[in-house]
């Protein structure tokens, strides 16, 4: 899937700069995808790719990021505040989610979730969102621990610049 837009986008994350932005509009290639001379006669086109799987067209990436795009829009997911703890946004998957009731087939929700406790709910949710992140995606687990683990002298010197 290639999408036609007005300037370069940050790699791997469009959606916001996207929904952002003026508009788009999505070129949607069939197998092979697009003559290559298209891209050279108009570099402003950015191709984005949806991960690694092969379609046998971008009409549905192209519904992956229209629906990426579309949530991020004022009032679609009701408050402001939230997508700030959805994966990814702090680096990390998003740890798990409970409903009622409390006892499933003999599975029970965790009791810190029902403690009412916000500091340990949080505490919890931040450390199993690291589990997750760890066992699931190495790759982000990776970025994450290297970022958190930053020498001081690299901070004080991002802040001088």
């Amino acid at each position: 899937m290639s999408a036609k837009v007005g300037k370069k986008q940050k790699k791997g994350r469009p959606a916001g700069a996207l929904a952002a932005g003026p508009g788009v509009t999505l070129l949607c290639g069939r197998f092979e995808g697009f003559d290559e001379r298209l891209f050279d006669a108009h570099p402003e086109i950015e191709q984005v790719s949806m991960g690694d799987i092969i379609l046998s067209g971008g009409e549905i990436g192209a519904l992956m990021l229209l629906d990426a795009c579309i949530r991020l829009l004022p009032g679609v997911m009701g408050a402001s505040s939230s997508g700030d703890e959805e994966s990814f946004e702090q680096g990390l998957l998003e740890y798990p989610h409970y409903t009622r009731p409390n006892d499933w087939e003999g599975r029970m929700i965790p009791e810190v979730l029902r403690s009412g406790d916000h500091a340990k709910i949080a505490a919890w949710r931040k450390q199993q969102a690291e589990e997750i992140t760890r066992l699931r995606r190495p790759d982000l687990w990776g970025r994450y621990k290297d970022a958190r683990v930053q020498p001081a002298s690299d901070v004080r010197q991002k802040n001088k610049d």
